[in-house]
């Protein structure tokens, strides 16, 4: 009886151990499997939006085309002070046609371009422009998130470069190939290892926010001035998703930009893993314009779209089906204004925090509508 007890006490602490191993990778056992042993399925992370009955109202803060006006002006002055981001030359260097083993293998690859950026207390940032052998003579500006360096976005940089699509990717800053440099603050010397960092030195004349945004304005007005690209698109998944949004509420020229697993509104961020870094919870500057005049911002304009894909099961962060909640005041907000549009998409097709195939067709699918 005793070998009977410490054999199933084994077996439980393997089986306990073995869902730890697979939902720590974001998988699921089969339901036949879980269902053998008399066990429930691991709980994924996930937002149950629909259950808020008394969901409150966000303003709204455009009514036309006077306050979007006004709102991406007030922004830009809060990321870059008296600076004109049009204006910004700040590209130090740029290698042509430079090799880089990890995209060796990349279908349809002429050449990589290197842009590096200084900026100010010497952080840079470190950006990879890939130019297709069969060109559409489009452009993609592609953001990887906290996870590091746009290599891990290989797959997205790929499955666009083999449809004919130049893709310019970043990664965030102090990650990926970009530098995390010591500076000298009123708190001592320290090094930016972390966007927790920032606080340190933003000052009323200047905002880090300039870190996440001054790279993509510099590349475009190069490469508007050296290329002749017919359209500008952009893709971000998680932080990248949330520098998409920004960055096409302020930037014009990003005629359709997508957000995957990106952001929220602040008042549907019920769980803690959805409280976002730094950058997305910046009293001051969600003052100006909060996350669904972003929305609308990023929509607004002749032939513009701002579209976001959430993974309904992402193991990360904004997991859930948020449809219904506040895309239709989005949507009737641009119908008043008469253009512009705005989508949800949701995203079943697996357990992970990334872009899948079904958001590749997805985004594929809405460009060439353009």
């Amino acid at each position: 009886m005793k070998k009977k007890i410490i054999l199933f006490l084994i077996c439980m602490l393997l089986i306990s151990f073995g869902l730890g191993v697979f939902t720590g990778y974001g998988k699921l056992i089969p339901d036949s499997v879980m269902n053998d042993f008399g066990l429930k399925q691991p709980k994924i992370h996930q937002n149950s939006y629909m259950n808020l009955e008394n969901y409150p109202l966000i303003p709204i803060h455009v009514n036309n085309s006077e306050d979007i006006s006004k709102l991406r002006s007030d922004l830009i002055h809060y990321i870059w002070k008296e600076q004109s981001f049009e204006n910004l030359k700040s590209l130090t260097k740029i290698e042509e046609n430079i090799i880089d083993t990890n995209y060796n293998d990349l279908e349809n690859l002429k050449q990589i371009d290197k842009f590096l950026i200084s900026m100010d207390f010497d952080v840079n940032s470190i950006s990879y422009l890939f130019l297709p052998q069969n060109s559409n003579n489009e452009l993609i500006l592609y953001h990887q998130g906290h996870g590091g360096d746009f290599y891990n976005g290989k797959n997205t940089i790929e499955y666009f470069l083999k449809n004919g699509y130049s893709v310019l990717a970043f990664s965030m800053p102090l990650l990926g190939m970009n530098n995390q440099p010591i500076v000298d603050t009123e708190f001592g010397k320290i090094k930016l290892v972390s966007h927790d960092y920032f606080p340190f030195i933003e000052s009323q004349n200047f905002s880090p926010l300039k870190f996440y945004f001054e790279p993509l304005s510099t590349s475009l007005n190069y490469i508007e001035n050296n290329f002749n690209f017919t359209n500008f698109y952009m893709i971000g998944i998680s932080g990248g998703g949330w520098t998409t949004t920004v960055y096409s509420a302020i930037d014009e020229r990003i005629s359709k930009s997508f957000s995957i697993a990106g952001s929220i509104p602040l008042s549907l961020r019920i769980n803690t893993n959805d409280l976002g870094d730094y950058e997305q919870t910046l009293p001051d500057f969600y003052k100006i314009a909060n996350y669904l005049d972003l929305y609308i911002l990023a929509s607004f304009g002749d032939d513009r779209k701002h579209i976001q894909i959430f993974n309904k099961n992402d193991p990360c962060c904004f997991s859930g089906d948020l449809r219904g909640i506040f895309d239709n005041d989005i949507q009737v907000t641009l119908q008043e204004l008469g253009m512009g549009h705005y989508e949800i998409f949701i995203d079943e097709t697996h357990f992970e925090h990334k872009i899948s195939e079904y958001s590749l067709k997805i985004i594929q699918n809405e460009i060439k509508d353009t």
